[in-house]
């Protein structure tokens, strides 16, 4: 069974892309001097260290924000791999580095974080998270009583798929929604289609960000395929990117279990995405391939529509 508990996957490549392109709809979106309200309907633990019991065990993070870091941000007086960052990809690292004191990232803030980051408390935009994990729920009550952030962050113990629909349309009318569920279940990828299509019926002009993994399922291959049939027949735009590090060579060590290539490509599709999203992600994902790129089957894409 495919599983995607962020926990055990934070910071890993699937991480990078989905928080390069949730910052940079976030920097577009706050721009406006109104409301914005914001979703995250799966939130996971919200803060993760990544030399903890999880994320240090499946070490994917050595080969995403670990592996960006040493070749962008190297230690010393070594140059990076990269002399001109694309701007989207340096703002995603240096939020990255805000949470940390080292030069090398320990802890990484999950989506509830690296959302709540970018609010501004002047013109009182608002974050809603959802959880129903029994641990992550725990874990992301106390990470965000940290933040003292008062009433701008509200979490819920509840089916983010549900939850969601009381918050649309937002009282501002303006509003982004990130839908990155664990798809642990076959079930995950048909809720995700279903809840876009009653959001969009419910608040057509809102934002939506949807990650999904690229692996070898039909419902997974379906996932983009019927969001942009949905965003088509919506009218509204919507914008497509994909990146695949590629298959790792195998290298198995005498004594050490050996150790699956694990998920290798995700994607998000973004409907109603800003107008500036697809600039910024052409500069920025030929560089994280660059950078994360490992082997045979490598590759980024980013489409847009409507």
């Amino acid at each position: 069974m495919f599983s995607y508990r962020h926990a055990f996957h934070a910071g890993n490549h699937a991480d990078v892309l989905k928080h390069t392109v949730l910052i940079a709809m976030l920097r577009h979106l706050t721009q406006k001097d109104t409301a914005l309200t914001v979703v995250d309907t799966h939130a996971g633990a919200g803060l993760y260290r990544l030399d903890g019991d999880y994320a240090g065990t499946s070490g994917e993070a050595a080969d995403g924000v670990l592996k960006l870091f040493a070749a962008l941000k190297p230690a010393g007086k070594a140059a990076p791999a990269i002399a001109e960052i694309a701007p989207a990809l340096q703002d995603y690292m240096d939020l990255v580095a805000a949470f940390n004191s080292s030069s090398q990232p320990k802890v990484y803030p999950g989506s509830p974080f690296v959302i709540q980051r970018l609010l501004r408390e002047e013109t009182r935009d608002k974050l809603k998270l959802f959880e129903m994990h029994p641990t992550d729920i725990k874990s992301l009550v106390a990470n965000v009583s940290q933040l003292e952030a008062g009433r701008q962050v509200a979490v819920a113990r509840e089916d983010g798929f549900e939850g969601l629909k009381a918050f649309l349309p937002p009282p501002a009318r303006r509003a982004l929604v990130l839908i990155d569920p664990s798809y642990e279940i076959k079930s995950d990828y048909a809720k995700v289609t279903a809840s876009i299509q009653d959001s969009l019926k419910r608040f057509a002009t809102g934002s939506y960000a949807v990650w999904y993994p690229v692996i070898p399922r039909p419902e997974a291959h379906e996932v983009p395929r019927r969001l942009k049939t949905l965003a088509t027949q919506a009218g509204r735009p919507w914008l497509h990117a994909t990146l695949n590090i590629g298959q790792a060579e195998e290298r198995n060590v005498p004594g050490e279990p050996e150790r699956g290539q694990g998920l290798t490509a995700s994607g998000m599709f973004v409907i109603n995405p800003p107008h500036t999203l697809k600039a910024a992600l052409q500069l920025a994902l030929p560089q994280m391939l660059q950078v994360l790129g490992r082997g045979r089957g490598q590759g980024q894409s980013v489409e847009a529509g409507g």
